[in-house]
């Protein structure tokens, strides 16, 4: 029987996707309506549906970023820490960065409760 992927894992690939897409309303749908979301290039937090939307908005306007998952790493009390590739373009095109990060997320209830972004453990690839 083949390995499927955890739940958990096909919500954030979902997520994922649809934040690539600039899907917002799809994205939102896959989180809690209470959601803490870092504003990674501002400081600070989105916090809810209408927060998130207003910080996409706001980085799209500035900012192209694409973020692919590469590994999910499962961890204690339903928290998955993903490995991602991240590019950010600027509206031109230009890459201001490429690199991997980390993105720790808590779900509950099915849903993305929270999101942080953290460090990659030392084991893991290197850009």
């Amino acid at each position: 029987m083949p390995d499927q992927p955890a739940p958990e894992i096909e919500l954030l690939r979902a997520a994922y996707a649809a934040f690539n897409a600039r899907v917002i309303d799809t994205a939102l749908a896959l989180m809690a309506p209470d959601v803490t979301w870092p504003k990674a290039f501002k400081g600070g937090s989105a916090l809810g549906h209408e927060g998130v939307r207003a910080y996409w908005t706001e980085q799209w306007s500035e900012i192209n970023p694409h973020v692919e998952p590469v590994t999910f790493h499962p961890e204690e009390a339903g928290r998955i820490l993903v490995e991602v590739h991240q590019v950010v373009r600027d509206l031109a095109g230009a890459v201001l960065a490429d690199e991997h990060v980390g993105h720790r997320f808590t779900i509950a209830q099915g849903l993305i409760q929270a999101m942080e972004v953290c460090p990659l453990p030392s084991s893991g690839h290197t850009a």
